[in-house]
């Protein structure tokens, strides 16, 4: 692989989706080769998977189906877009990977990080981000900037109360202790401009290790 996977990851609320658009850009005006991209979601068949995990009807899901889902949109995501892109040599911006699943389902739905992990291995075998950017921010903050956010897409994650979401919050820094050497984390509650700032500090010092 001659690219760079990074991943951008955090609590609902964190601003990474716009933040993530704004690197875009200002790598794109740079002359470099980028992609973004989300999970679930990015293509067709993942973007369908979507729909059924975060649709505020399926109250009743159960924890392991949508861990399940979650690692089945990410193996057609990785084979059909970003492992293509990696090999072109494009810089690959992913709203979210395999850490959401081991924050979310692993930790805060209680499944167990291994076990979810286990699951994520079969559906990524080795692929695993060169650099993920957390974006730290209280969870309560986070779910005020949603509510205050009226064009923002609601999900059934938006729904669990604040308990959840600390755990959420619980279970990254579990994995900040677990990768310490992938994990960067950025102070998501200041200024949009200064995120974005932070943010390049950390890609810049990833594209020099590497030659693209």
């Amino acid at each position: 692989m001659s690219g760079l996977f990074i991943t951008f990851e955090g609590p609902e609320g964190a601003g990474k989706t716009t933040v993530l658009q704004e690197i875009k850009n200002i790598l794109t005006a740079e002359g470099l080769q980028v992609t973004a991209t989300r999970e679930p979601g990015g293509i067709d068949i993942a973007e369908q998977i979507r729909e059924v995990i975060l649709n505020e009807n399926n109250t009743l899901m159960d924890p392991k189906t949508e861990a399940l889902l979650y690692a089945a949109a990410r193996r057609q995501h990785l084979v059909e877009k970003v492992k293509p892109a990696l090999e072109q040599g494009f810089i690959v911006l992913c709203d979210r990977f395999i850490d959401s699943s081991l924050a979310y389902q692993g930790y805060a739905r209680g499944l167990g990080i291994d076990e979810v992990l286990s699951i994520n291995e079969f559906a990524i075998g080795d692929m695993m981000p060169h650099v993920t950017v957390y974006f730290s921010i209280d969870p309560e903050e986070g779910l005020k900037r949603i509510y205050a956010n009226g064009s923002r897409e609601k999900n059934r994650l938006d729904l669990e109360k604040l308990d959840f979401h600390t755990k959420v919050q619980e279970g990254y820094q579990e994995l900040m202790k677990r990768f310490p050497e992938r994990f960067h984390s950025v102070d998501a509650g200041q200024s949009k401009d200064l995120v974005v700032q932070d943010v390049l500090k950390v890609i810049d010092e990833a594209l020099k290790k590497i030659q693209l």
